[in-house]
């Protein structure tokens, strides 16, 4: 939130695994609690161990953060507004209130507790994945300060009620189901009591927010699109009908959905990050009420997207969509540092390609999250202590990785949820087939027909081209092993079972189901080849493109003046196995390149003016 823009598996042994590979598996479906039926279910959090690497290195550090975070500086807003005592400090920035704030000039006090149901969010979601005991007792302790200080009072006079409200019932139905907190769905009861009076008939556009008398700017930035996913999610956990009956209410069909379904692109204009957010409202509505028209409007919201986004996998410059063929992507190099928002649009992004990949089972799905994975969020600079965030990732000519000004900004509050669920990105499953989405270190425990199994993955990828597998059974089983292909994979992408060169026509943007019966001790090998790449920014900007190497965007790193051609580019050595580092041979000196998650203070380069 930008306080001014805003934001087939194939039957028989193994060797007959190249027959084909599957863009969409052909395998029973699976219902969801009601309404349509789903090709893949997503694993719980504890199913997924993060094994040793970045991922679990930038897990355990927000998770950390957001333990110690003292319990009564993040309900002081909250008491403070009803008139209870209000021990702790201050938070500062956009989560306290202040006198000082003064939109657009002054931010400070934009959005008092905003953020809190993310914070608790991301810590039930981190026990639900770790099983820590002090963690789960934090989630509960806060409910119960929550709950005691909810009232209508605080919505009163506050410009982003919705906004806030979904946030907060977020955090309630986690720690409801990730954190078996009994007096999370209670407190959701008494808080939605609360905030209804300050809720609109209907999901209300930037526009006609702003036709409504408001006292300040920051009034007509309130996202009650955004609403419906949760209210969804809560009337799944709780059963409470009103939950559905609001989730219905606030579908923001007239003039986001029904465009969209029909295949009219109305995102140019419009808050990049809350719309793509709003997206995930859509697959909810697919799931529970069996609505084609919703997940047509999903899947051609995200093709959208995906159009006018950058080689990272990013999207959004100044957090705006923009017409297509309008160049705008390219001309954004030079007239921005606010080119993606980062936690929050990963986090977006990564939940609404989960939603297709699970409705649809495309693996084409997977390789976008993966682009997001590599060249943004896991480039994210960890929070700082006072809550001072990353929140652009910054494709300018003249780049750099920078904390935003402000105090407790929304980025901060999507940080710990998305790095929370990369457990659940990396693994899915239906009746009788595994999908490996992401090669991440990691475990995956499951029950195959009632016997134990684990698959655990050794990697370096993308750094390196090779994943292994090893399957811990407790007694064989026959089942798929489904491997997404990456599109851009090359050629030399192969396949090998305890150290046996497998026949596969690996199809890329597909994934390759391997059935067999699976014992213990059985290895995949699993290679793919990375082959060094261009991509323009957009179509009207065809000679300024970016080097990548399989999924890794590469960046010029303290040359941005350097020019390359495309064969200097399309030479670019890595300096040793899993090397950071590349090398391009320009004509005044040797230029390094990096991967955005080894980036730390220099200046860098993503898109490069091709020289003829």
């Amino acid at each position: 939130m930008h306080p001014i823009s805003r934001r087939s598996f194939v039957a028989g042994s193994l060797a007959a695994a190249g027959a084909a590979a599957l863009s969409r598996p052909t395998v029973a479906s699976t219902p969801s609690k009601q309404g349509a039926a789903t090709e893949l279910t997503q694993f719980d959090y504890g199913a997924v161990q993060l094994l040793e690497g970045p991922l679990l290195e930038q897990f355990r550090a927000n998770h950390a953060y957001f333990l110690a975070l003292d319990e009564d500086s993040l309900l002081k807003p909250f008491r403070q507004k009803v008139g209870l005592p209000a021990p702790g400090e201050e938070m500062g920035g956009w989560y306290s209130w202040s006198d000082e704030f003064d939109p657009p000039n002054n931010m400070t006090g934009y959005v008092p507790g905003h953020s809190f149901g993310q914070y608790l969010s991301g810590l039930a979601r981190a026990y639900a994945a770790t099983g820590d005991k002090p963690t789960q007792a934090k989630v509960q302790r806060l409910v119960q300060g929550f709950a005691a200080a909810i009232s209508p009072k605080f919505y009163a006079d506050y410009p982003l009620p919705a906004y806030t409200f979904d946030k907060s019932n977020c955090g309630l139905i986690d720690a409801h189901a990730f954190a078996q907190d009994p007096h999370a769905l209670p407190a959701l009861a008494q808080l939605t009591d609360a905030v209804m009076p300050y809720l609109p008939p209907k999901a209300l556009t930037r526009l006609e927010m702003a036709a409504r008398p408001h006292p300040s700017i920051a009034y007509t930035w309130d996202e009650s699109y955004t609403l419906p996913e949760n209210l969804f999610l809560a009337y799944q956990r709780s059963g409470d009908k009103r939950y559905l009956s609001l989730a219905q209410r606030f579908l923001q069909d007239q003039e986001y959905f029904d465009p969209l379904a029909a295949g009219d692109n109305v995102l140019p204009g419009q808050h990049a990050y809350s719309h793509v957010n709003a997206l995930s409202s859509a697959a909810q509505a697919y799931l529970m009420l069996d609505s084609e028209k919703h997940l047509r409007a999903a899947r051609n919201g995200f093709d959208f997207v995906l159009a006018q986004s950058f080689a990272t996998g990013g999207w959004g410059p100044d957090e705006t969509f923009f017409e297509p063929g309008s160049g705008v992507l390219g001309g954004s190099l030079g007239s921005t540092h606010a080119s993606f928002e980062t936690p929050c649009g990963a986090y977006g992004h990564f939940k609404i390609a989960r939603y297709l990949m699970r409705i649809t089972g495309d693996s084409r799905y997977g390789d976008s999250m993966e682009k997001v994975l590599y060249n943004t969020i896991l480039g994210a600079k960890p929070l700082e202590p006072g809550g001072f965030s990353f929140y652009y990732s910054d494709y300018n000519n003249r780049g750099a990785k920078t904390y935003y000004p402000e105090r407790w900004p929304c980025c901060s509050g999507t940080f710990p949820q998305i790095t929370a669920d990369y457990g659940i990105s990396s693994y899915f499953r239906s009746l009788g087939s595994i999908y490996v989405n992401l090669f991440v270190p990691s475990r995956l425990r499951w029950r195959q027909n009632g016997a134990r199994f684990a698959l655990e993955q050794r990697t370096q990828y993308p750094y390196t081209s090779g994943i292994e597998m090893r399957i811990d059974a407790e007694r064989p089983e026959t089942f798929v092993i489904a491997l997404r292909v990456p599109t851009w994979a090359a050629k030399h992408t192969a396949v090998s079972l305890n150290g046996r060169s497998v026949s596969a026509d690996l199809q890329p943007g597909a994934f390759l189901p391997l059935r067999r019966e699976w014992k213990d001790g059985d290895r995949i090998e699993y290679t793919i080849d990375r082959p060094l790449r261009l991509e323009a920014v957009d179509a009207q900007h065809l000679d300024t493109a970016a080097l990548l190497s399989g999924p890794l965007a590469l960046f010029a790193i303290n040359a941005t003046e350097s020019r390359f051609n495309r064969a200097q580019l399309l030479a670019a050595k890595q300096l040793g196995a899993a090397s950071a580092q590349w090398r391009v041979e320009a004509e005044s000196a040797p230029v390094t390149f990096l991967p955005f998650p080894d980036i730390e203070d220099q200046q860098y380069r993503l898109y490069h003016d091709l020289q003829s």
